[in-house]
Protein backbone atom coordinates (compact mmCIF):
# COMPACT_ATOMS: atom_id res chain seq x y z
CA UNK A 1 0.00 0.00 0.00
CA UNK A 2 1.33 3.43 -0.93
CA UNK A 3 1.50 6.21 1.62
CA UNK A 4 1.08 8.85 -1.08
CA UNK A 5 1.20 9.18 -4.85
CA UNK A 6 2.32 11.82 -7.34
CA UNK A 7 1.95 12.01 -11.10
CA UNK A 8 5.70 12.63 -11.37
CA UNK A 9 8.23 11.71 -8.70
CA UNK A 10 11.70 13.17 -9.15
CA UNK A 11 14.41 11.41 -7.13
CA UNK A 12 17.30 13.77 -6.55
CA UNK A 13 17.23 17.39 -5.47
CA UNK A 14 20.19 18.74 -7.43
CA UNK A 15 20.38 20.69 -10.70
CA UNK A 16 18.80 17.93 -12.78
CA UNK A 17 15.91 17.28 -10.44
CA UNK A 18 15.12 20.95 -9.98
CA UNK A 19 15.35 21.60 -13.71
CA UNK A 20 12.97 18.72 -14.43
CA UNK A 21 10.30 20.16 -12.12
CA UNK A 22 10.77 23.63 -13.61
CA UNK A 23 10.57 22.27 -17.16
CA UNK A 24 7.37 20.34 -16.43
CA UNK A 25 5.64 23.47 -15.14
CA UNK A 26 6.98 25.53 -18.04
CA UNK A 27 5.46 22.93 -20.38
CA UNK A 28 2.11 23.49 -18.63
CA UNK A 29 2.10 20.10 -16.92
CA UNK A 30 -0.77 20.31 -14.42
CA UNK A 31 -0.23 17.06 -12.53
CA UNK A 32 1.28 16.60 -9.10
CA UNK A 33 5.08 16.71 -8.76
CA UNK A 34 7.34 15.75 -5.87
CA UNK A 35 11.10 16.12 -5.51
CA UNK A 36 12.57 13.52 -3.15
CA UNK A 37 16.03 14.63 -2.09
CA UNK A 38 18.50 12.93 0.24
CA UNK A 39 19.90 16.26 1.42
CA UNK A 40 18.03 18.44 3.94
CA UNK A 41 18.28 21.56 1.77
CA UNK A 42 16.27 22.93 -1.11
CA UNK A 43 17.94 22.42 -4.53
CA UNK A 44 21.10 24.47 -4.87
CA UNK A 45 23.90 25.01 -7.35
CA UNK A 46 26.80 22.58 -6.94
CA UNK A 47 29.55 24.24 -9.02
CA UNK A 48 30.06 27.07 -6.47
CA UNK A 49 30.79 24.52 -3.72
CA UNK A 50 34.41 24.18 -4.83
CA UNK A 51 34.61 27.83 -5.89
CA UNK A 52 32.74 30.76 -4.34
CA UNK A 53 31.08 28.88 -1.46
CA UNK A 54 34.32 27.25 -0.33
CA UNK A 55 36.18 30.54 -0.69
CA UNK A 56 33.53 32.37 1.35
CA UNK A 57 32.52 34.63 -1.53
CA UNK A 58 28.90 33.42 -1.69
CA UNK A 59 26.60 32.53 1.22
CA UNK A 60 24.32 29.53 0.85
CA UNK A 61 21.16 31.51 0.14
CA UNK A 62 22.83 32.92 -2.96
CA UNK A 63 23.43 29.49 -4.47
CA UNK A 64 19.84 28.24 -4.06
CA UNK A 65 18.43 27.42 -7.50
CA UNK A 66 15.09 28.92 -6.46
CA UNK A 67 13.74 30.22 -3.11
CA UNK A 68 11.18 28.22 -1.15
CA UNK A 69 8.33 30.44 -2.36
CA UNK A 70 9.04 29.45 -5.98
CA UNK A 71 8.36 25.78 -5.32
CA UNK A 72 5.30 26.54 -3.25
CA UNK A 73 3.82 28.77 -5.95
CA UNK A 74 4.32 26.04 -8.56
CA UNK A 75 2.93 23.36 -6.30
CA UNK A 76 6.05 21.23 -6.28
CA UNK A 77 6.11 19.11 -3.13
CA UNK A 78 9.54 18.98 -1.52
CA UNK A 79 10.55 15.88 0.45
CA UNK A 80 14.07 16.75 1.65
CA UNK A 81 16.18 14.53 3.86
CA UNK A 82 14.59 11.49 2.26
CA UNK A 83 16.65 8.81 0.51
CA UNK A 84 15.07 6.38 -1.96
CA UNK A 85 16.43 2.88 -1.34
CA UNK A 86 14.29 0.79 -3.69
CA UNK A 87 12.17 1.05 -6.82
CA UNK A 88 9.32 -1.29 -7.72
CA UNK A 89 8.64 -0.75 -11.43
CA UNK A 90 5.67 -3.14 -11.43
CA UNK A 91 3.84 -1.42 -8.59
CA UNK A 92 5.24 1.93 -9.78
CA UNK A 93 6.46 2.87 -6.32
CA UNK A 94 9.64 4.00 -4.63
CA UNK A 95 10.59 3.05 -1.07
CA UNK A 96 12.44 5.44 1.23
CA UNK A 97 14.91 4.86 4.03
CA UNK A 98 12.19 5.94 6.45
CA UNK A 99 9.85 3.19 5.31
CA UNK A 100 7.60 5.42 3.21
CA UNK A 101 6.14 4.04 -0.04
CA UNK A 102 5.50 6.67 -2.72
CA UNK A 103 3.60 5.90 -5.91
CA UNK A 104 4.37 7.51 -9.25
CA UNK A 105 2.93 7.86 -12.73
CA UNK A 106 6.35 8.71 -14.12
CA UNK A 107 9.67 8.56 -12.29
CA UNK A 108 12.66 10.79 -13.06
CA UNK A 109 15.93 9.54 -11.56
CA UNK A 110 18.26 12.51 -11.01
CA UNK A 111 20.49 11.39 -8.16
CA UNK A 112 23.88 12.27 -9.63
CA UNK A 113 26.63 10.39 -7.85
CA UNK A 114 28.56 9.86 -4.66
CA UNK A 115 32.20 10.98 -4.36
CA UNK A 116 34.65 8.25 -5.24
CA UNK A 117 36.56 7.36 -2.07
CA UNK A 118 40.11 6.29 -1.49
CA UNK A 119 40.36 2.58 -0.75
CA UNK A 120 43.86 2.56 0.73
CA UNK A 121 44.75 2.13 4.38
CA UNK A 122 43.60 5.10 6.43
CA UNK A 123 40.72 6.06 4.15
CA UNK A 124 38.38 6.15 7.16
CA UNK A 125 40.32 8.68 9.25
CA UNK A 126 38.87 11.98 10.39
CA UNK A 127 40.11 14.92 8.38
CA UNK A 128 39.40 13.40 4.96
CA UNK A 129 36.91 15.41 2.93
CA UNK A 130 35.00 15.35 -0.33
CA UNK A 131 33.49 18.37 -2.08
CA UNK A 132 30.13 17.18 -3.33
CA UNK A 133 27.44 18.57 -1.00
CA UNK A 134 26.89 21.63 1.14
CA UNK A 135 27.40 19.44 4.21
CA UNK A 136 30.75 18.27 2.82
CA UNK A 137 31.99 21.83 2.45
CA UNK A 138 30.55 22.98 5.78
CA UNK A 139 32.45 20.18 7.54
CA UNK A 140 35.60 21.14 5.70
CA UNK A 141 35.21 24.83 6.58
CA UNK A 142 34.59 24.00 10.23
CA UNK A 143 37.96 22.23 10.42
CA UNK A 144 39.87 24.65 8.22
CA UNK A 145 40.96 27.13 10.94
CA UNK A 146 42.96 24.36 12.64
CA UNK A 147 44.56 23.11 9.44
CA UNK A 148 47.86 24.46 8.17
CA UNK A 149 48.89 21.79 5.67
CA UNK A 150 46.27 20.59 3.20
CA UNK A 151 46.82 17.77 0.69
CA UNK A 152 44.45 17.53 -2.27
CA UNK A 153 44.26 14.18 -4.05
CA UNK A 154 43.18 14.54 -7.67
CA UNK A 155 44.13 17.05 -10.34
CA UNK A 156 40.74 17.44 -12.01
CA UNK A 157 38.53 20.51 -11.82
CA UNK A 158 37.39 19.88 -8.24
CA UNK A 159 40.94 19.49 -6.98
CA UNK A 160 42.25 22.53 -8.83
CA UNK A 161 39.33 24.74 -7.79
CA UNK A 162 39.71 23.65 -4.17
CA UNK A 163 43.44 24.41 -4.33
CA UNK A 164 42.75 27.89 -5.69
CA UNK A 165 40.17 28.57 -2.97
CA UNK A 166 42.37 27.34 -0.13
CA UNK A 167 45.34 29.48 -1.13
CA UNK A 168 43.10 32.46 -0.31
CA UNK A 169 43.08 31.25 3.29
CA UNK A 170 46.86 31.17 3.40
CA UNK A 171 47.07 27.39 3.66
CA UNK A 172 50.04 25.32 2.57
CA UNK A 173 48.52 23.30 -0.27
CA UNK A 174 49.95 20.24 -2.00
CA UNK A 175 48.09 18.75 -4.96
CA UNK A 176 48.76 15.10 -5.79
CA UNK A 177 47.90 13.75 -9.24
CA UNK A 178 48.53 10.13 -10.23
CA UNK A 179 48.82 10.90 -13.95
CA UNK A 180 51.61 12.89 -15.58
CA UNK A 181 49.57 16.09 -15.83
CA UNK A 182 46.49 17.74 -14.34
CA UNK A 183 43.22 17.73 -16.29
CA UNK A 184 44.64 14.82 -18.28
CA UNK A 185 41.23 13.23 -18.86
CA UNK A 186 39.48 16.35 -20.12
CA UNK A 187 42.02 18.62 -21.84
CA UNK A 188 45.13 18.70 -23.97
CA UNK A 189 48.64 19.16 -22.70
CA UNK A 190 48.87 22.93 -23.37
CA UNK A 191 45.99 23.60 -20.97
CA UNK A 192 47.38 21.17 -18.38
CA UNK A 193 50.80 22.79 -18.36
CA UNK A 194 49.29 26.27 -18.18
CA UNK A 195 47.24 25.43 -15.08
CA UNK A 196 50.12 23.59 -13.45
CA UNK A 197 52.20 26.73 -13.87
CA UNK A 198 49.47 28.98 -12.50
CA UNK A 199 48.98 26.89 -9.39
CA UNK A 200 52.70 26.71 -8.73
CA UNK A 201 52.92 30.48 -9.17
CA UNK A 202 50.28 30.83 -6.44
CA UNK A 203 52.27 28.66 -4.05
CA UNK A 204 50.63 25.28 -4.61
CA UNK A 205 53.03 22.34 -4.65
CA UNK A 206 51.94 20.18 -7.61
CA UNK A 207 53.12 16.56 -7.61
CA UNK A 208 52.56 14.65 -10.85
CA UNK A 209 52.78 10.90 -11.42
CA UNK A 210 52.34 10.54 -7.66
CA UNK A 211 50.20 7.69 -6.36
CA UNK A 212 48.85 7.58 -2.80
CA UNK A 213 49.96 4.49 -0.86
CA UNK A 214 48.10 5.21 2.37
CA UNK A 215 46.76 7.87 4.71
CA UNK A 216 48.69 8.12 7.97
CA UNK A 217 47.30 8.83 11.41
CA UNK A 218 45.60 7.03 14.30
CA UNK A 219 42.15 8.59 14.52
CA UNK A 220 42.82 11.69 12.44
CA UNK A 221 44.94 12.20 9.35
CA UNK A 222 48.49 13.39 9.96
CA UNK A 223 50.03 12.68 6.60
CA UNK A 224 49.76 11.16 3.13
CA UNK A 225 52.33 8.52 2.18
CA UNK A 226 53.04 8.31 -1.53
CA UNK A 227 54.09 5.22 -3.47
CA UNK A 228 57.54 6.79 -3.68
CA UNK A 229 57.79 6.59 0.10
CA UNK A 230 57.57 10.35 0.62
CA UNK A 231 55.23 11.41 3.42
CA UNK A 232 53.34 14.67 2.97
CA UNK A 233 52.39 16.36 6.22
CA UNK A 234 48.62 16.89 6.27
CA UNK A 235 46.17 18.33 8.78
CA UNK A 236 43.44 17.85 6.18
CA UNK A 237 43.03 15.82 2.97
CA UNK A 238 40.56 16.66 0.22
CA UNK A 239 39.79 13.86 -2.21
CA UNK A 240 38.59 14.82 -5.68
CA UNK A 241 38.87 11.69 -7.83
CA UNK A 242 35.47 11.61 -9.50
CA UNK A 243 32.06 10.23 -8.63
CA UNK A 244 30.30 6.89 -8.64
CA UNK A 245 26.80 7.14 -10.19
CA UNK A 246 24.09 6.72 -7.53
CA UNK A 247 22.04 4.11 -9.35
CA UNK A 248 21.83 1.05 -7.09
CA UNK A 249 18.01 1.08 -6.61
CA UNK A 250 17.45 1.28 -10.37
CA UNK A 251 20.01 -1.44 -11.05
CA UNK A 252 18.35 -3.65 -8.43
CA UNK A 253 15.01 -3.01 -10.15
CA UNK A 254 16.39 -4.33 -13.43
CA UNK A 255 17.33 -1.19 -15.32
CA UNK A 256 20.14 -1.55 -17.83
CA UNK A 257 23.27 -0.02 -16.36
CA UNK A 258 26.96 0.32 -17.05
CA UNK A 259 28.80 3.51 -16.33
CA UNK A 260 25.51 4.97 -15.18
CA UNK A 261 21.88 4.22 -16.09
CA UNK A 262 21.41 3.54 -19.79
CA UNK A 263 18.94 5.96 -21.40
CA UNK A 264 17.70 6.53 -24.94
CA UNK A 265 17.56 9.84 -26.79
CA UNK A 266 14.44 10.82 -24.80
CA UNK A 267 16.13 9.96 -21.46
CA UNK A 268 14.05 6.82 -20.95
CA UNK A 269 15.61 3.96 -19.04
CA UNK A 270 14.77 0.35 -19.88
CA UNK A 271 12.12 0.40 -17.12
CA UNK A 272 8.64 1.61 -18.14
CA UNK A 273 7.80 5.18 -17.13
CA UNK A 274 11.27 5.66 -15.62
CA UNK A 275 13.65 8.34 -16.89
CA UNK A 276 17.20 9.20 -15.86
CA UNK A 277 18.93 12.55 -16.30
CA UNK A 278 22.08 14.38 -15.31
CA UNK A 279 25.35 12.99 -13.97
CA UNK A 280 24.01 9.43 -13.59
CA UNK A 281 22.57 9.04 -17.12
CA UNK A 282 24.65 7.16 -19.70
CA UNK A 283 23.64 8.26 -23.18
CA UNK A 284 24.91 8.16 -26.76
CA UNK A 285 26.33 11.59 -27.54
CA UNK A 286 27.13 12.77 -31.05
CA UNK A 287 29.73 15.19 -29.72
CA UNK A 288 31.57 12.13 -28.40
CA UNK A 289 31.43 10.56 -31.86
CA UNK A 290 28.36 8.57 -30.83
CA UNK A 291 29.98 6.95 -27.79
CA UNK A 292 27.91 6.24 -24.68
CA UNK A 293 29.06 8.63 -21.97
CA UNK A 294 28.00 10.41 -18.81
CA UNK A 295 28.32 14.18 -18.69
CA UNK A 296 28.83 15.82 -15.32
CA UNK A 297 27.72 19.36 -16.06
CA UNK A 298 24.95 21.84 -15.39
CA UNK A 299 24.31 22.04 -19.13
CA UNK A 300 23.67 18.32 -19.41
CA UNK A 301 21.47 18.25 -16.32
CA UNK A 302 19.33 21.13 -17.55
CA UNK A 303 19.00 19.98 -21.16
CA UNK A 304 18.21 16.37 -20.28
CA UNK A 305 15.63 17.60 -17.77
CA UNK A 306 13.83 19.44 -20.55
CA UNK A 307 13.95 16.38 -22.81
CA UNK A 308 12.50 14.12 -20.10
CA UNK A 309 9.78 16.64 -19.23
CA UNK A 310 8.70 16.87 -22.87
CA UNK A 311 8.64 13.11 -23.24
CA UNK A 312 6.37 12.84 -20.21
CA UNK A 313 3.84 15.28 -21.65
CA UNK A 314 4.00 13.69 -25.11
CA UNK A 315 6.17 16.28 -26.87
CA UNK A 316 9.16 14.07 -27.57
CA UNK A 317 12.46 15.71 -28.48
CA UNK A 318 15.79 13.93 -28.77
CA UNK A 319 18.68 15.12 -26.62
CA UNK A 320 21.29 16.69 -28.90
CA UNK A 321 22.75 19.62 -26.95
CA UNK A 322 26.33 20.77 -27.38
CA UNK A 323 28.23 20.21 -24.11
CA UNK A 324 29.71 23.19 -22.27
CA UNK A 325 31.53 23.60 -18.98
CA UNK A 326 33.32 26.26 -16.97
CA UNK A 327 35.87 26.54 -14.17
CA UNK A 328 36.96 29.54 -12.10
CA UNK A 329 40.45 29.43 -10.60
CA UNK A 330 42.17 32.56 -9.25
CA UNK A 331 41.37 35.29 -11.79
CA UNK A 332 41.10 32.80 -14.63
CA UNK A 333 37.81 31.84 -16.25
CA UNK A 334 37.99 28.67 -18.28
CA UNK A 335 35.07 28.04 -20.64
CA UNK A 336 34.80 24.87 -22.69
CA UNK A 337 32.45 23.97 -25.51
CA UNK A 338 32.38 20.49 -27.02
CA UNK A 339 34.26 17.36 -25.94
CA UNK A 340 37.97 17.09 -26.67
CA UNK A 341 38.27 13.34 -26.04
CA UNK A 342 39.78 11.61 -29.04
CA UNK A 343 41.36 14.76 -30.48
CA UNK A 344 44.39 14.33 -32.72
CA UNK A 345 45.47 17.96 -32.88
CA UNK A 346 45.38 20.89 -30.44
CA UNK A 347 45.80 24.37 -31.87
CA UNK A 348 46.69 27.22 -29.51
CA UNK A 349 45.28 30.65 -30.35
CA UNK A 350 47.11 33.42 -28.52
CA UNK A 351 49.89 33.28 -25.96
CA UNK A 352 49.26 31.35 -22.72
CA UNK A 353 51.85 33.49 -20.90
CA UNK A 354 49.54 36.48 -21.47
CA UNK A 355 46.79 34.55 -19.59
CA UNK A 356 44.23 35.00 -22.37
CA UNK A 357 44.17 32.32 -25.04
CA UNK A 358 42.18 29.42 -26.42
CA UNK A 359 42.85 25.90 -27.63
CA UNK A 360 40.93 24.46 -30.57
CA UNK A 361 40.76 20.66 -30.70
CA UNK A 362 40.54 18.83 -34.00
CA UNK A 363 39.79 15.23 -34.86
CA UNK A 364 40.40 14.17 -38.47
CA UNK A 365 40.42 17.81 -39.47
CA UNK A 366 37.12 18.76 -37.80
CA UNK A 367 36.68 21.13 -34.87
CA UNK A 368 35.35 19.13 -31.90
CA UNK A 369 35.98 21.37 -28.88
CA UNK A 370 37.41 24.65 -27.65
CA UNK A 371 38.97 25.58 -24.31
CA UNK A 372 38.97 29.33 -23.77
CA UNK A 373 40.91 30.91 -20.89
CA UNK A 374 39.90 34.54 -20.29
CA UNK A 375 38.84 34.51 -23.95
CA UNK A 376 35.07 34.85 -23.95
CA UNK A 377 34.87 35.83 -27.61
CA UNK A 378 36.52 32.62 -28.78
CA UNK A 379 34.23 30.60 -26.53
CA UNK A 380 31.06 32.27 -27.81
CA UNK A 381 32.06 32.35 -31.46
CA UNK A 382 33.61 28.88 -31.44
CA UNK A 383 30.34 27.22 -30.49
CA UNK A 384 29.14 27.32 -34.11
CA UNK A 385 32.35 25.66 -35.29
CA UNK A 386 31.90 22.80 -32.81
CA UNK A 387 28.24 22.25 -33.69
CA UNK A 388 29.04 22.22 -37.40
CA UNK A 389 32.19 20.11 -37.01
CA UNK A 390 33.84 22.72 -39.21
CA UNK A 391 36.89 21.82 -41.27
CA UNK A 392 39.48 24.57 -40.83
CA UNK A 393 43.22 24.17 -41.13
CA UNK A 394 45.39 24.39 -38.03
CA UNK A 395 47.36 27.25 -39.59
CA UNK A 396 44.23 29.34 -40.09
CA UNK A 397 42.89 28.58 -36.61
CA UNK A 398 46.17 29.61 -35.01
CA UNK A 399 45.96 33.06 -36.59
CA UNK A 400 44.62 35.13 -33.70
CA UNK A 401 44.06 38.14 -35.97
CA UNK A 402 41.10 36.34 -37.51
CA UNK A 403 38.04 35.86 -35.31
CA UNK A 404 36.34 32.49 -35.08
CA UNK A 405 33.18 34.19 -36.30
CA UNK A 406 34.96 35.07 -39.54
CA UNK A 407 36.16 31.50 -39.90
CA UNK A 408 32.67 30.14 -39.34
CA UNK A 409 31.43 31.96 -42.44
CA UNK A 410 34.33 31.07 -44.76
Amino acid sequence: MTDTRFDVVIVGGGHAGAAAAIALRQEKFAGTIAIVGAEPDLPYERPPLSKEYLAGDKPFDRILIRPAAFWEERQVTMLPGTRVVAVDPTAMTVHTDGGQVIGYGDLIWATGGEPRRLTCEGHHLAGLHAVRTRADVDRLLAELPDARDVVIVGGGYIGLEAAAALTKFGKSVTLVEALDRVLARVAGEPLSRFYEGEHRAHGVRVLLGAAVRCIEGETRVTGVRLASGEVLRADMVIVGIGIVPAIAPLADAGAATGNGVAVDACCRTTLPHVYAIGDCAAHANRFADGATIRLESVQNATDQATVAARAIIGREAAYDAVPWFWSNQYDLKLQTVGLSSGFDQAVVRGVPAERSFSIVYLREGRVIAIDAVNAVRDYVQGRALVIAGARISAEVLANKTRTLKELATT
